[in-house]
Order: C-alpha cells, then structure tokens, then sequence
C-alpha cells in the first residue's frame, strides 16, 4: 500500500466517521489525486477553515477555477455546509476531504470523470 493509498484510506475514515457520509471511494481518489503534491505536506494538507483567507482561496481556486462554478453567495453558503459536516471544532479538516464534500454538495461529481 503506497502513501497515497494510505492518505485515502484516512480520508474514508474522516468521511465515515467525522462526517457520517459513506464515502464514493471512486471520486474520492479522483479528488485526492486532483489535490496534487498538497495531500504530502503538512501545512497544505489541510483547510484552515477558521482563515477567511483560506476560505477565499478554495472559493476561487477550487469552486470558481478546478468547478467551474459562478461566483456567489452560494459558494461561501457551500464551504460553511462542508465547515458544519466536518465539524467546528474538527481541527485538521484535510484538504481531500473538504473538497470532496463540496464536488458532492455542489454536484459536480462530472469534473472527476
């Protein structure tokens, strides 16, 4: 089992047992992998979701540039659905995990086809 293997496996358990969401594990390899080099490092491997910054920076490099999704209220609407499934007060919230909580609440699985 490589170390991306083992990141996805820990994003399943996350998904399951954080978010009580049974994950797609097809889509979320398809979205760990779409996260690049980010899942190794230990500061961008995960969401800063209380940095207003940060949030800003997955509405428009992620929902707006990878989604193809139109700027709006419903972006940030989006991203604090996925603060509230990972849980407040979940301190590492990986990076994988949150986007794909987003592919899946804004529907847009086809992006990963």
């Amino acid at each position: 089992m490589g170390k991306r293997d083992e990141l996805i496996a820990k994003y399943a358990d996350d998904l399951k047992n954080k978010c009580n969401i049974t994950p797609d594990m097809a889509l979320l390899t398809k979205v760990t992998i779409g996260c690049g080099p980010a899942i190794y490092d230990n500061d961008a491997q995960t969401v800063a979701a209380s940095d207003s910054a940060e949030l800003e920076r997955v509405k428009n490099s992620f929902l707006i540039k990878k989604l193809g999704l139109q700027d709006g209220p419903a972006l940030m609407e989006g991203i604090n659905a996925a603060v509230d499934t990972y849980g407040k007060s979940e301190r590492n919230k990986y990076r994988a995990v949150f986007y794909y909580l987003l592919v899946k609440h804004f529907g847009k699985e086809a992006a990963y086809k």
